[in-house]
Parts: structure tokens; sequence; C-alpha cells
């Protein structure tokens, strides 16, 4: 008979030569090159149109959306709100971020303002990106506004805004520092993607 120990060390010398020839080899080839259909993108596309979907913050009442239509450096924003005061007047804003988290829309963050301007209205080119100045509401408490601005861009280089946030204030804006007087945020919404 074989002592024990030879027999073990044998058992090893088999389970290690089992456990290696299991192992997957580390090819040594390398990857095919590409074909010469095989596109190669560099940057995002740029958008033309983005969406944001307005909600009433707490114990408000005010809905509606804002779409973003851009055509080379140029947006058009078009405002589209119900459940305001009859004849009432309100700032509007881009907000930094695009979070709906809180019922008074404060996770929004301030005005976005990738450029660090001082606070103005929209015929003040030294602005923050985000200042749209005011929508005043008809009689039935309803807005449709269409204003363009050159500051800002959907998801390109320049002060993009996809992914920033929406808010309607319960005041106008005075064009006043640090962000207009323009009080509470009675609507909020995230801009997006609208679906195709």
């Amino acid at each position: 008979m074989l002592p024990k120990k030879l027999i073990l060390l044998f058992c090893a010398a088999i389970a290690l030569v089992f456990f290696a020839s299991c192992s997957t080899p580390t090819p040594t080839s390398t990857a095919p090159s590409p074909t010469p259909q095989a596109k190669v993108v560099d940057a995002i596309e740029p958008l033309t149109v983005a969406l944001a979907i307005l909600n009433p913050t707490e114990g408000n009442q005010v809905t509606g959306s804002v779409k973003f239509q851009q055509i080379e450096n140029k947006i058009t924003i078009s405002a589209n709100l119900q459940g305001l005061q009859p004849n009432s007047v309100h700032a509007w804003h881009i907000h930094e971020f695009g979070d709906v988290s809180s019922l008074d829309g404060t996770a929004m963050g301030g005005h976005y303002n990738p450029e660090g301007m001082l606070h103005g209205l929209p015929n003040n080119p030294e602005r923050h990106a985000g200042d749209l100045g005011n929508l005043k509401a008809d009689s039935r408490g309803e807005v449709m506004k269409k204003i363009t601005v050159d500051n800002v861009t959907i998801n390109d280089t320049k002060n993009p805004i996809l992914g920033r946030g929406m808010i309607i204030h319960a005041e106008a804006d005075d064009g006043g520092q640090p962000t207009g007087n323009a009080g509470d945020r009675i609507a909020q919404g995230v801009i997006g993607l609208p679906k195709a």
C-alpha cells in the first residue's frame, strides 16, 4: 500500500491538472478591425425639441406644458398653462436641477446660471441663462406665450437645458437681484424628451 501522504499528493496533482484544463485560455489575437460600413459617433447629435410637463406644487392648481424648439442657435419657448389667477402675472424660469422630489419646488435649486451672470429680464443679454421674464394670464387664468432666446441650447455645448427644471412662480419677476422677487414656486416640471 502507498503511504497516505503520497496518495494525498497524487490527488492534489490530479485536481490541479483538472482545474488547469478547465480554465479559459487568454486570447492572443487582436480584435478584428471595423468594417468600412461601421460608423463612429464622436459627439451627441444636437436635439431640436424638448418638453416640460408642469404639475402644481403643494396647494396650487397650475398645470400645463412648456415646449422648446431649437433652430440653429435660437430656441423658441412656448408656454401653455392653466389654473392661474385671472389676469395675473407670473415669473417663469429654468432652474438648475430637474428634481421634482420636493412638494414646494425647492429641490429644483436656483435659476440656471452656468455663466455666473446677474439676474435680469429677457431684454438684458447679460442675465441668468434661465431668466425668461413674465407670463400674463388671461381672464380665464390661462397663458399661451412664445419667446425666442439665444442664450441656451437643448443639449449642445452652450448652456444645455435638457434635464433641468422649469418653474412658474407666484409673483412677477421685477428684474431685481438676486432672483427677481418672484415669490413661491407654484408649478414645476423637468425639461425632457417628448414622445416622438
